[in-house]
C-alpha cells in the first residue's frame, strides 16, 4: 500500500472524520443525559445436583458433565416457558391494580382510563386466570377487557421482562442465577423473587405429578409381570412333575457319564485285545522260525558240523591215500577251519538251555491267550450295559426339548420382573431423594448501577469515528484515480519525469515568472525548471530540437504546459517556437509587448517566418486539417528543417493521443515526445489501449503529472 498517498487521502477527509465523531458524541450525549438509573436484583437456585452435602451418602459420585449441563439447560428452559412467565405477569399486574399508591410503574392510558369498578373486574379476572395458569395470549383481548394488551402497555408480558431479565449459570457452579434490572428497585427484586417462588412451586408439583404417574403405572407393570412369572413356573413345575423329571440336567449328566465311561471300557478291552493277538503272532514266530534262544537253530548247526567233519576225513584219506599233495592239504586246512569256527559259533550262541527258552515262550502264549478270551468275554458285557444306558439317555431328549422351553419361558419372565422391580424401586428411591429445587437467596432492593452514560456516549463516539474511518479507507481502496507518479509507473508502465502543481487562471506568463510572492507560483515555477532540466539533458544527448507535447484525453493542460515550456526555455537565452500553445497572452521579453502569433499553414506555403523574439507562436489550424492534405510529407521535413536552424527549440502542442489520426501526423516530426496526464484522473479502458502507440515512440521520455493539489507550505 501506498502510504504517502493513503496519508494524503487522510488528509482529504480529515474534517469528516472529525466532525461526524464530535457530533454524534454530542447527540449521544443529549440523549442519554436524561436516562433513569438502573438497579439490578439477583435471586439464586440451588439445584442440588453438584452440592455433594445434599447428595445420598450410599450413591455414586461420578459426575456426567454432559447430562449436568443437559439437566441445568432444561431447567433453565423452563423458568423461560411461557407458562412461567405468564404467572409473573398476572402477579405483577395484580399487584399495581391493588396498589395504585404503589405501582411499580406509572398505569398505561389503557390502564389510567378504567374507573374503579373496572379496575376490581379486572383483579377478578386476572386472579382467575392466575389461579388456573392459563398462558396470556392475544386471545385474551376477546373478552370484555383486553386483557393481553393491558399488561403489554405496562410492559409485564413475556417481551417486555425478557429484555431486562437474565437467566444463567457460572461454570461448575450448583447455582442458577435470575437477575432483572429496572428503573424500580422494588420491581427489579419482585420480579426476581416471583419468577423464582412460582417456578420452583410449579417446578415440583409437576415433578411430584409425573413420578406419582410413574409409580403408578410401574405399579400395574410390576403386579402384571409378577403373575406371568408365577404362570410359567408353575407350568415348569407341572411339566417336571408329570413327566417324573425332578432334575433333567443332572440326571442326563450322569446316564451321559456312565455311557462315556463303558464306552472307555469297551476301547480299553479292544486295545487290550489287539495287543495280545499281536504278541500271540510274535511268539509263533520265534517258535517257528530260527531264533536260537527257542532251539529252533541248534539242529541244522549240528547237521553242518557233522557234514565238515565227514569231508574232513575224506579229504584227509585223499591226501594220505594221494601221496601229500599240496592242494589235498590246502583243501584238509581249510575244511579244518571251517569245522573251528562253526564249532566256537555254536557254542557262544548256545549258552544256555534251548530247550528251556521254548518252554517259556509256550507258557506265555497261553497266558495271553487267556488273556485275550477274557478280553473279548467282557466287550458283550460292556455292549449290553451301553445299550441299556443309550436307551436310557435317549428317552430323556424328548423331555429335554420341552423343559427347555418351560425354562426358558420361566427365566425370561423372571427377568422382566426383576426388571420391572429394580425400575419401581429405583423411582420409588428418587421420588424420596430426587432433584429438590430451593432458593439459595433471595433478590433484594439494591443500589442504582454505576451508570453507563459515559459508556454509551464513549461508544457513539467510538463507533462513529470507526465508521467514518473504515468507510475513508474503503473510499481509498475503491479510489482508482491516479495521485502520485508511482501509481502512474504501475498502471503504464512508462516513467514519469516530473509534475506540476494547479495554478489558477493567469492573463499572461508574466505573472508567474514575474517578482510575485504567491506561493502557488514560486512552487509552480520551481517544478518548472526541474521539468525543463530533465528534457533539456534528455535533448542534448542526441541533439534533438523538435518537442511534441501530447495526452491520453482533452483537458489535460497539455496545452497550458507547452506555452510554459517555452517561456521556460526561452528564460535561459533559447530561441523557442511554439507551435499551438495556450490562448493565454505571451509577453515579448524585449518590447513587454505581447507576441504576435503566425499561422503554421501559411509558413508551409511561404516559407518565411520572422523571429523577432525569443519566443515566436505558430498557431495551429483549427480547423483540425490532416497537415498531409495540406503538404506532402516530403515538404513538411523540409519545411521542419528550415524551422530546425531558426530556432534552438520547437514545442509542438499536439493533438490528444485520442484523436489518432491527426496525433499520428504530428508525431512524425516529434523527435522527442512528452505526455500530460491529469492529476486525480482514472484510467479508462480505451486510454489503457492508446498506450501501446506511446511505448512505440522512440523519442517518449516519459509522463508529466499535471494539476496535483498542494497546500503551499512545503510539501504537496
Amino acid at each position: 500500500m501506498d502510504f504517502k498517498a493513503f496519508n494524503s487521502h487522510l488528509k482529504r477527509y480529515k474534517w469528516l472524520i472529525i466532525l461526524v465523531p464530535l457530533v454524534t458524541v454530542v447527540v449521544a450525549y443529549l440523549l442519554v443525559k436524561n436516562l433513569p438509573d438502573q438497579y439490578k436484583s439477583q435471586a439464586q437456585i440451588s439445584t442440588g445436583l453438584i452440592d455433594q452435602s445434599k447428595q445420598v451418602a450410599t450413591t455414586e459420585q461420578n459426575l456426567d458433565y454432559f447430562k449436568l449441563s443437559q439437566q441445568f439447560s432444561n431447567i433453565i428452559e423452563k423458568i423461560k416457558m411461557k407458562k412461567i412467565s405468564s404467572i409473573l405477569s398476572y402477579h405483577l399486574i395484580l399487584h399495581d391494580l391493588e396498589n395504585p399508591g404503589q405501582s411499580y410503574k406509572k398505569y398505561s392510558p389503557k390502564l389510567d382510563s378504567l374507573s374503579d369498578p373496572q379496575r376490581n373486574e379486572l383483579i377478578a379476572l386476572y386472579k382467575e386466570k392466575l389461579q388456573k395458569k392459563t398462558v396470556l395470549t392475544p386471545v385474551d383481548n376477546k373478552g370484555k377487557y383486553p386483557l393481553y394488551d393491558i399488561v403489554v402497555s405496562m410492559g409485564y408480558d413475556e417481551k417486555g421482562i425478557d429484555k431486562n431479565l437474565e437467566i444463567n449459570r457460572n461454570d461448575g457452579s450448583d447455582f442458577i442465577n435470575v437477575t432483572y434490572t429496572s428503573n424500580n428497585p422494588e420491581l427489579s427484586a419482585f420480579v426476581v423473587n416471583t419468577l423464582t417462588t412460582e417456578f420452583i412451586r410449579n417446578y415440583t408439583l409437576d415433578v411430584g405429578y409425573n413420578q406419582n404417574n410413574s409409580m403408578v403405572l410401574l405399579d400395574s407393570l410390576l403386579k402384571t409381570k409378577e403373575a406371568t412369572m408365577n404362570a410359567k413356573n408353575a407350568d415348569l413345575k407341572q411339566f417336571k412333575m408329570q413327566n417324573g423329571v425332578i432334575n433333567l440336567d443332572k440326571q442326563s449328566e450322569a446316564v451321559y457319564s456312565q455311557i462315556s465311561l463303558n464306552e472307555e471300557r469297551k476301547a480299553q478291552a479292544i486295545s487290550a485285545i489287539q495287543a495280545n493277538s499281536g504278541a500271540i503272532r510274535a511268539i509263533e514266530a520265534r517258535l517257528r522260525g530260527k531264533d536260537p534262544l527257542a532251539g529252533g537253530n541248534v539242529i541244522s548247526q549240528n547237521r553242518e558240523i557233522v557234514n565238515l567233519k565227514n569231508q574232513l576225513k575224506v579229504a584227509n584219506d585223499r591226501y594220505i591215500d594221494g601221496g601229500f599233495k599240496v592242494a589235498d592239504k590246502k583243501r584238509v586246512d581249510s575244511l579244518t577251519n571251517l569245522m573251528s569256527e562253526k564249532t566256537a559259533a555254536n557254542s557262544d550262541q548256545n549258552i544256555t538251555d534251548p530247550t528251556v527258552n521254548k518252554q517259556n515262550l509256550i507258557q506265555q502264549r497261553s497266558t495271553l491267550e487267556i488273556a485275550m478270551n477274557q478280553a473279548k468275554s467282557s466287550i458283550s458285557a460292556i455292549n449290553r450295559e451301553l445299550a441299556v444306558l443309550k436307551g436310557k439317555y435317549n428317552s430323556m431328549v424328548p423331555f429335554d426339548a420341552g423343559i427347555q422351553n418351560y425354562e426358558r419361558d420361566a427365566d425370561l419372565a423372571t427377568k422382566d420382573y426383576m426388571d420391572a422391580l429394580n425400575r419401581y424401586n429405583q423411582t420409588r428411591t428418587e421420588q424420596n431423594i430426587g432433584l429438590k429445587l430451593n432458593i439459595a437467596q433471595v433478590g433484594l432492593i439494591g443500589t442504582p448501577e454505576p451508570s453507563k452514560k459515559m459508556v454509551l456516549t464513549a461508544a457513539a463516539g467510538i463507533g462513529s469515528f470507526a465508521l467514518c474511518f473504515m468507510t475513508v479507507v474503503l473510499l481509498f481502496f475503491l479510489d482508482r484515480s491516479i495521485i502520485n507518479a508511482k501509481q502512474l509507473t504501475a498502471l503504464t508502465s512508462l516513467p514519469v519525469i516530473g509534475h506540476l502543481h494547479y495554478v489558477n487562471i493567469i492573463k499572461s506568463f508574466k505573472e508567474i515568472w514575474g517578482d510575485g510572492d504567491a506561493p502557488e507560483y514560486k512552487v509552480f515555477k520551481n517544478q518548472l525548471r526541474t521539468l525543463r532540466l530533465d528534457i533539456s539533458s534528455e535533448m542534448d544527448r542526441d541533439s534533438s530540437r523538435i518537442l511534441g507535447i501530447t495526452s491520453l484525453g482533452n483537458g489535460e493542460g497539455k496545452s497550458f504546459i507547452s506555452s510554459s515550456l517555452a517561456y521556460a526555455f526561452a528564460k535561459t537565452g533559447k530561441k523557442v517556437l511554439l507551435i499551438g500553445g495556450e490562448s493565454q497572452a505571451i509577453e515579448n521579453e524585449k518590447t513587454k509587448e505581447l507576441t504576435a502569433r503566425g499561422n503554421f499553414e501559411t509558413f508551409l506555403i511561404k516559407r518565411e517566418i520572422n523571429a523577432n523574439d525569443l519566443i515566436t507562436v505558430l498557431n495551429k489550424n483549427e480547423d483540425n486539417t490532416s497537415l498531409l492534405e495540406i503538404q506532402s510529407l516530403r515538404n513538411l521535413r523540409a519545411g521542419f528543417d528550415i524551422l530546425r536552424n531558426e530556432f534552438d527549440l520547437i514545442i509542438i502542442d499536439i493533438h490528444s493521443i485520442n484523436e489518432v489520426n491527426l496525433a499520428k501526423e504530428w508525431l512524425l516530426f516529434a523527435e522527442k515526445t512528452i505526455a500530460v496526464f491529469e492529476y486525480g484522473k482514472v484510467l479508462s479502458d480505451e486510454e489503457k489501449e492508446l498506450l501501446p502507440y506511446l511505448k512505440e515512440q522512440k523519442g517518449f521520455i516519459g509522463w508529466v503529472l499535471n494539476k496535483m493539489k498542494a497546500d503551499y507550505k512545503g510539501k504537496s
